[in-house]
This record gives structure tokens, C-alpha cells and sequence, in this order.
């Protein structure tokens, strides 16, 4: 497996955008559906009280926040939102609780429970609950989870100005979990957290050597809250994120690279430059877990105008497990 410096990474980033975006195109196209886009739909259902103290999170028992403390949702109320869901496209769908690990007894049992009943209803289940031991990994994976998020977020150097409560290496452990257990690992990061252009490039390095390499990389641009250390935090520059987009393509061609948090402060240029940057994958539904989201029709909408086209999981894998004779890169 290739292993990434900085410098070699940085030499991508920098790159004119012109040949930043041709190479993107290039890899996506080699490794991908160009045309496809996998639409995922995410849920809290464990909401608040988190005693994880991220900056960025209105879901941390530390700030003062709009959100809420919800206890977890019953089987039945989240097995309607992922039937909605389905409905409305989405082909995965993840489910959030604000866990700062994953707790034995009851709580978890019956997140084992909806896992199974979602998996039957013909759905890919995705997880993120916080950290996680290798025992209950394979709980996870047994129950029908198909892939875990848990998100590196930021540079091992700059995490600490983001997190006290765990370490980058606490993360770590969890991902390697998850890979004994047999599960997918959805893992990315934040952009806009004050970070600076090398510590971007250093989550990108994490990401991409990790070995095997992530199947999924959501890139977020911050949704500053109000009663967060970060409120105050402005938008992340669209050109610096559509870089990111690239780059990450770039390292991991077999990856869905999903545009996630922050669409709703991005235009529909933005978003359009992101998808020809190699992103191929959106969240559906006006809300992330508590954040907004654009609305269901407007994705429609956007995707129709591009001519992109929904994909399921299975489709979107066996794409990425051919690699086109030539990229289907059109001729000037």
C-alpha cells in the first residue's frame, strides 16, 4: 500500500484547480459511476447530553444550546423515519446517538433490535454511537450493520484544541475495532474549525493511510451553532473544500467521498463544483442529526438539473471494484 507524506499530499492540494479537478475526474472516473450519486439518510436517535466536550458539537452536555436531551428512540419510531426514507431514495441509513461509547444492557440491545429491523426492510444500516469495543463490534455486525462512522474530525496535531475528553488514538482503536468486527468504515473530517491548510492536509494523510483505506469519507464543512465554543466560526472558503473534495478523491479513488454538513450555506455552484471535484454521495432529509439540511425536493432538484442519478450500495460497489481499461475522460 502507498504511504502518504504531507509533501506529497500537499503537492496535490496545490495544485492549479484546472488539473486538480482534471485528475479527480480522472480517478473518479476510473474507479466510479460518474453519474451516480448514493443518497444516505442519518438520524438521531439518542439526542444530547453528550459528556464528550467537542467544540463544534450542540449535542455536548458542556454548552448551552438549542438542542434538547432525548432519550433513545423506541424500535417503532425509527423504523418509521427509515421507511420515510426509503421512500423518499435514501439506500443507507445511519442512525446517531449521543454516546461518548457504546453502553452494554438494555440501551444497546435494542439498538441491536432496530439495526436488524432496518437491515430486513432492504436498507444498508450504518452506525455511529461513539467509541466501541471489539465484543461489541461484532454484536453490531451480526445484528446486520453493514458500515461504522466514527470521524477523525480534524489533524492529530490540531485535535486537541477540538477535544479533551478522548484522544485521536481512542479513535483509532475504535476504527480498528470495526475493522476486526468485519464492518465498513465511514470515516472523515471538519473543515472550518479554525484549522489551518496543514492540518487539512494531515487529516488527509490519516485518512489515507489508514490500511485498508476508508470506504467512506464524509467531508463537512462546519455548521457553527450558537452556544458552542465555535458559534462564532465563519463559513469555510468553497474553494479551499472543493480542494479537499479533490485531494481526497484523488488519494482514495475507491471511496465515496460524501458531501455532507453545511450544504445548506453552500450554493448550487458550490455543491456542482464539489460533485465534478469527486463527491458522490449526499445526506437526504432537512435535518443532520440537529443541524439543517436542504430539503428533499430541492436535492431532486439539484441532481436532475446535473444529470446524476441515485445508486444503491451494491451498485456503487461493483463500480468501484472494476477499473476501467481507459478513463472515461471526455476528449477536448
Amino acid at each position: 500500500m502507498t504511504r502518504y507524506t504531507i509533501e506529497k499530499i500537499r503537492s496535490i492540494y496545490d495544485l492549479p484547480i484546472t488539473t486538480l479537478i482534471y485528475r479527480a475526474q480522472e480517478a473518479h472516473h476510473r474507479h466510479q459511476d460518474p453519474s451516480g450519486v448514493q443518497s444516505c439518510a442519518l438520524k438521531s436517535i439518542k439526542t444530547g447530553a453528550c459528556p464528550e466536550d467537542c467544540k463544534y458539537c450542540p449535542q455536548s452536555a458542556h454548552y448551552n444550546t438549542f438542542v434538547e436531551s432525548e432519550t433513545l428512540l423506541d424500535t417503532a419510531s425509527i423504523l418509521s423515519d427509515a421507511r420515510a426514507a426509503h421512500e423518499a431514495g435514501a439506500t443507507r441509513f445511519c442512525m446517531g446517538a449521543a454516546w461518548r461509547k457504546v453502553p452494554d444492557g438494555p440501551q444497546y440491545e435494542s439498538v441491536l433490535q432496530t439495526v436488524t429491523a432496518v437491515r430486513d426492510m432492504g436498507m444498508e444500516v450504518c452506525c455511529t454511537l461513539g467509541m466501541m469495543e471489539e465484543e461489541q463490534a461484532v454484536r453490531l455486525k451480526e445484528a446486520g450493520c453493514s458500515v461504522y462512522n466514527h470521524n477523525l474530525d480534524t489533524s492529530r496535531e490540531f485535535y486537541q484544541e477540538i477535544i479533551t475528553t478522548r484522544s485521536y488514538d481512542d479513535r483509532l482503536e475504535t476504527l480498528a475495532n470495526v475493522r476486526k468486527a468485519g464492518m465498513e468504515v465511514c470515516c472523515g473530517g471538519i473543515l472550518g474549525m479554525g484549522e489551518s491548510k496543514e492540518d487539512r492536509l494531515g487529516l488527509l494523510a490519516e485518512l489515507a493511510n489508514l490500511d485498508p483505506q476508508p470506504e467512506s469519507v464524509p467531508i463537512n464543512s462546519l455548521v457553527a451553532v450558537e452556544g458552542t465554543p465555535m458559534g462564532d466560526q465563519e463559513q469555510v472558503d468553497g474553494i479551499a473544500f472543493v480542494r479537499m473534495i479533490a485531494t481526497a478523491r484523488i488519494l482514495m479513488p475507491r471511496a465515496m467521498v460524501r458531501l455532507s454538513a453545511g450544504r445548506t450555506e453552500m450554493s448550487e455552484e458550490l455543491q456542482t463544483l464539489s460533485f465534478l471535484a469527486g463527491a458522490n454521495s449526499i445526506f437526504l432529509g432537512d435535518k443532520l442529526l440537529t443541524t439543517p439540511n436542504p430539503g428533499q425536493d430541492e436535492d431532486s432538484l439539484l441532481l436532475e438539473k446535473l444529470g446524476l442519478r441515485n445508486i444503491h450500495p451494491d451498485e456503487a460497489r461493483a463500480a468501484q471494484g472494476r477499473e476501467a481499461t481507459t478513463p472515461v475522460i471526455l476528449a477536448g
